[in-house]
This record gives C-alpha cells, sequence and structure tokens, in this order.
C-alpha cells in the first residue's frame, strides 16, 4: 500500500473556530490535514471537516465566497464531519432560531442549547467507539434533538445525540479537537479511507 492510500487529504474549513486544532488531530489520526478557505480548494479532498466557531458567521462567510453551494455539494457526495457549528450547518433543519443549513445530514438540531459561553461544560459519556468512555467539550453547544432512521447515534448526553454518523457523514456537538482522545477523528479517517477504497 503506497503512502498516498494510507493517508487520506481531508480538509479543513478554516474560516473560524480552532481548525489548527482539528489539523493537528487529524494528523495524529493517520490523515493528511489541508486548510480549506476557498470552494475550489474542495478539488481533490478525500474529506473535510467543518469546525465549531458561530454559524451564522460561517454562513454569511459561505455565502458572500460563493462557497455555499459548492460545500454543500461536497457533503453529497464526500465524507464531510461538523463539529458543533459544523453539525449545525450539515443539518437538514436548525431551531431557536431558524437558519439556512447544508440540509446534508437528516437531523433537527436546536443552537445554544446548552446555554452560554460560561455554560461550557467537559462531560464523559459512553459511546459506541471502542474504550473508555468519551471525554466531550462542550462550548455554547447546540443539541441534536431529532434525528432520521439512517442516522446512528454513537454518543448520548442527557439522552440527546451529541455524536452521530449517517453514511459518509459525521457530527458532534462538542469540540472532540479539544480533547487529547483521538478516537472520534480517527473514526472519521477510517470512514473517509474506506470511500476512498470503494
Amino acid at each position: 500500500m503506497t503512502e498516498d492510500t494510507k493517508r487520506p487529504r481531508i480538509g479543513v474549513l478554516a474560516i473560524q473556530g480552532n481548525f489548527a486544532a482539528h489539523a493537528a488531530a487529524l494528523t495524529e489520526a493517520g490523515a493528511e490535514p489541508v486548510e480549506i478557505r476557498n470552494p475550489e480548494e474542495l478539488d481533490g479532498l478525500d474529506g473535510l471537516i467543518i469546525p465549531g466557531g458561530e454559524s451564522t458567521t460561517i454562513l454569511k462567510f459561505l455565502e458572500r465566497r460563493k462557497f455555499f453551494d459548492a460545500l454543500k455539494e461536497f457533503a453529497q457526495k464526500r465524507p464531510t464531519f461538523g463539529t458543533c457549528a459544523g453539525a449545525i450547518l450539515l443539518a437538514r433543519e436548525v431551531r431557536h432560531p431558524a437558519q439556512r443549513s447544508l440540509g446534508a445530514l437528516d437531523a433537527v438540531v436546536e443552537r445554544n442549547a446548552y446555554g452560554r459561553q460560561i455554560d461550557s461544560s467537559i462531560q464523559v459519556e459512553p459511546s459506541s467507539l471502542p474504550g473508555d468512555p468519551l471525554e466531550m467539550v462542550f462550548i455554547r453547544a447546540p443539541r441534536i434533538v431529532e434525528v432520521g432512521p439512517n442516522v446512528e447515534v454513537l454518543a448520548r448526553r442527557e439522552g440527546f445525540p451529541v455524536l452521530v454518523q449517517q453514511g459518509k457523514l459525521m457530527a458532534a456537538t462538542f469540540h472532540p479537537e479539544l480533547s487529547q482522545d483521538r478516537r472520534v477523528h480517527r473514526q472519521f479517517v477510517q470512514m473517509t479511507m474506506q470511500e476512498k477504497q470503494t
């Protein structure tokens, strides 16, 4: 197996949020991270992470750069992982308040459902990923209030899904890049590698 097939090229949307931490996590998880700021840079990627930040700010940037439609098309075809604000953007419906989204993930998401920045917390919860319970860093986190039948819930908080997978898509309402635990990123890298080989 060549180095090219072993290390998928995974973009990190480098608009807002801790994209550098995502890039470091991807490197540790066995991928080649690429910072993405323009729609043409999506070409040649095996997968993409849409990090946290402020979803309305990210949305304005995407629309101003004529990036929204390119991102929507990418998420329908290639592995895409949204964390926090990225999960909001991936959802089919956004509430409190309503907001435009990519409509790729069959889920309904409520914005800032766990409170303001001061209400941020670190939780440790069981997950279906191999190993110990998962450390989850929540910062003004959204809440997934509804998922479709093809969405697999990998972890929950207070009964609500916080880590989900649907085909080539993943979403987390927490920030896995802020933990030392790389299992979430490894899950996405493995998913991307499997898709690359098909």
